[in-house]
């Protein structure tokens, strides 16, 4: 009789523990899904600041077409290429405000201020929601990778979750130790 009572005693240990992993995985998942959102956001953001920008006459016609071009394909992009496209963006970005003088005379400029303030805060935002989204990607994976998990199906049919690799280095300028004084 004892060994029917700890072999259910067992089946239920194990019954929760598996139902303790799952519910895990199913916030690891919502986590992914909210932060995915939030880098969505940013990366909005950030486009839209540089294509406002862009459109402003704020700056020479040259940077204006690259940010420009660069702005609206992030913006259009579909989700395959969408990290291509904002690694482009970044690449433009870097161009356009390589060196501290084009942040100069763009706060020189009636509006400056207020573009550069919001361009900085975007390229800071966007590495950050990055981070975010690649560490509850790499939380679930390392989940995600136990047998039991895999054995058991505990993921259900939620796909397995990929990292956003993107070039999201800011501009130099744009950066503390880069900023004009």
């Amino acid at each position: 009789m004892t060994t029917w009572f700890w072999a259910a005693v067992a089946v239920v240990l194990f019954a929760v523990y598996l139902s303790w992993t799952a519910g895990r995985l199913d916030r690891l998942h919502t986590r992914i899904d909210t932060a995915r959102a939030s880098l969505d956001a940013q990366l909005l953001r950030r486009a839209s600041v540089a294509m406002e920008l862009a459109t402003s006459s704020m700056l020479d016609p040259a940077a204006s077409i690259l940010l420009y071009e660069a702005s609206h394909a992030a913006r259009q992009a579909e989700d395959e290429h969408r990290e291509v496209a904002e690694s482009e963006l970044s690449i433009a970005l870097r161009a356009v405000f390589a060196e501290a003088e084009q942040i100069t005379a763009l706060l020189a400029v009636p509006g400056g201020e207020e573009a550069v303030k919001e361009l900085t805060e975007g390229c800071r935002r966007v590495p950050m929601a990055r981070r975010f989204h690649n560490d509850a990607v790499r939380a679930a994976r390392a989940v995600r990778t136990h047998r039991l998990v895999r054995y058991f199906r505990l993921a259900g049919r939620a796909p397995f979750p990929l990292a956003f690799e993107m070039d999201d280095e800011p501009p130099l300028a744009l950066t503390p130790h880069g900023a004009p004084a």
